[in-house]
Parts: C-alpha cells; structure tokens; sequence
C-alpha cells in the first residue's frame, strides 16, 4: 500500500508548529530538506531522512546532521547540477515508489525559487501532491485527476494551469466551468467562492488548486 510522506522545504516563510505537528501526525514518514529541519526542530519534531547540502540549515542544525544517529542523511556537495528540493523528490521515489507528497514550507522567500518549487512538485506524478500551508491548502492535479472538496462552503478557491492545452471541469462553485480551457497562468480561474461540495477535475494538462483557509 503506498505511503504518504511530508516534505519539509526550506523556504525562509516556515509553517507553524501546529501545522507542522498536524501533517507529521498524518505522514508515514517525514523528509527535511536542508533549512527545513529548523522548522521541525522548532516544533519539537524530527525527521526519518535529511537531504541538502547544509548551506541555509542553523548551526544547530548542521550539528546534528553531522553526528545523526536517529535519521538517515544524504548529504551533497553545494556545488551541485539540481536543487535540493529535487534531490529530495528523488529520494522520495527511491525510498518509497508511488508515495503521496505533502509539501509545507514551500512557498514564500525569493520567487524564482517558489516558481522552481512548484515546478518541481508539478514534475512529481508518481502519486498525488499537496502543498499545505497554515491559510492555504494546494492540490497539483495532473489529466483525469480530480479533488472533492467538502465542508468548505463560502471559502475562495483559485485554479491556475501551469501546462499548455489545461482543460478543466468546476462543481459546487460560485462559477462553474465545464471542459474549459485555461491559459497557461491566466486569471481565469483566480478568487473563486465554494458554494457546496465542490469536484475540480482536470481533463489534459495540469494545474495547481488553492483552497483558502
């Protein structure tokens, strides 16, 4: 049976410890790249495998990477071809084939690095991928990939395509759309409401979906 496993980015915008507490709880396993074990430390909590080249984790952090005992570690060489983020999806795949990917800690900081993230994260389709953050929960959904989403009647909810030739179905929203085309990231689809339990399918391409908290 395929797992599910919580990324923790580095990005310099960290979630909360409650969430962070949150999503470790649903995770069967969960993987810090570089500065993200500064936020699992700061929420008391640990990882099962580190993956970076050490360059933006504390010095308290860089410690235990050193000496770790209780978690496994792939340590690179800053000078490197791919980010870590990507180092880590890839450890992901080799650990656990088909596992679903939570991703938090992983929008904010420079843009052209939260660009790179979501590409990366759109590049994993091995399983499905979520970003959750504390006032924003994402779902990456590639063709014939759908989300249901209940219990959030009157909160926005945006899609964006992040491929050409996207097409997409809406139910249970203030503006529906069905077999719609969307632009590579249009507007089209920005600051919708959930009027009832609402199905967001995606029938080619890919985009990336936001449920506001």
């Amino acid at each position: 049976m395929a797992c599910k496993v919580l990324v923790v980015c580095g990005s310099p915008v960290v979630a909360s410890a409650d969430l962070l507490r949150r999503l470790a709880k649903e995770c069967d396993y969960v993987v810090a790249v570089d500065r993200g074990l500064d936020a699992l430390l700061s929420a008391g909590l640990g990882c099962d495998v580190y993956v970076g080249d050490a360059d933006t984790v504390s010095d308290a952090g860089r410690a235990l990477v050193d000496a770790a005992t209780d978690f496994e570690v792939e340590r690179h060489d800053p000078y490197k071809d791919y980010t870590d983020l990507a180092l880590a999806l890839d450890s992901v795949r080799r650990r656990w084939p088909g596992a679903e990917v939570v991703a938090t800690c992983a929008t904010g900081g420079r843009p052209d690095i939260a660009l790179s993230v979501l590409g990366l994260l759109a590049g994993y389709d091995d399983a499905a991928v979520w970003i959750a953050e504390d006032k924003v929960v994402a779902r990456i959904l590639h063709a014939d990939e759908s989300w249901t989403i209940e219990g959030a009647e009157g909160k926005t909810f945006s899609i964006i395509a992040i491929a050409p030739n996207t097409e997409v179905s809406e139910h249970g929203l203030e503006w529906e759309l069905d077999h719609s085309p969307l632009d590579l990231l249009a507007d089209t689809g920005i600051s919708n409401v959930v009027r009832s339990t609402a199905t967001i399918q995606v029938r080619t391409g890919t985009a990336i979906a936001y449920l506001y908290q």
